[in-house]
């Protein structure tokens, strides 16, 4: 076990040697018990001893082992709070995000409705335009219809005038 604790990775093999010593010198002070039980079988006296420093070598286990149990139950609180802090932080992005997404369509909707509209004023305009165009071209035939007509009459009357004037 020492040769493949070595081999590992520095975080975990460091816990683990931290364990095999201790579970060593557990082992020889289990080993050195039992000769000393071994020599003084017969000694009811250090049996009594025996069970008393066991159990409190028991004892002394069990807190350590209840020690790194309520770190360890700490720790997870900790971790389980911070996870739940994290999903609330993260549901409360996810609603600003929706809410951003929801407020860009709305403003998407507008942006098309005034393209559309603007579209369709240009339409007009270039309707207008024509006409404007066109009233402006008849308008000028006009004149020169009404200039040679004028024209025509002022002729006539010079030519009737002539002709009157003349005999």
């Amino acid at each position: 076990m020492d040769l493949e604790d070595r081999s590992l990775q520095p975080n975990v093999k460091v816990v683990l040697l931290a364990k095999l010593r201790e579970y060593k010198s557990d082992l020889n002070n289990l080993k050195s018990e039992h000769k000393r039980l071994a020599s003084a079988n017969s000694n009811q006296a250090a049996r009594d001893d025996l069970l008393e420093s066991g159990m409190a070598d028991a004892m002394s286990v069990s807190a350590n082992q209840r020690g790194r149990l309520m770190m360890s139950t700490e720790r997870l609180n900790e971790s389980s709070d911070r996870i739940k802090e994290s999903r609330r932080t993260m549901l409360e992005t996810e609603e600003l995000g929706v809410s951003i997404l929801q407020d860009l369509h709305q403003q998407r909707q507008s942006l098309l409705h005034a393209n559309d509209t603007l579209h369709g004023v240009d339409d007009n305009i270039s309707k207008s335009k024509k006409i404007l165009t066109n009233m402006s071209r008849r308008m000028s035939r006009n004149k020169w219809i009404i200039s040679s007509i004028i024209v025509v009459l002022v002729v006539a009357i010079a030519l009737i005038l002539y002709f009157k004037l003349s005999k």
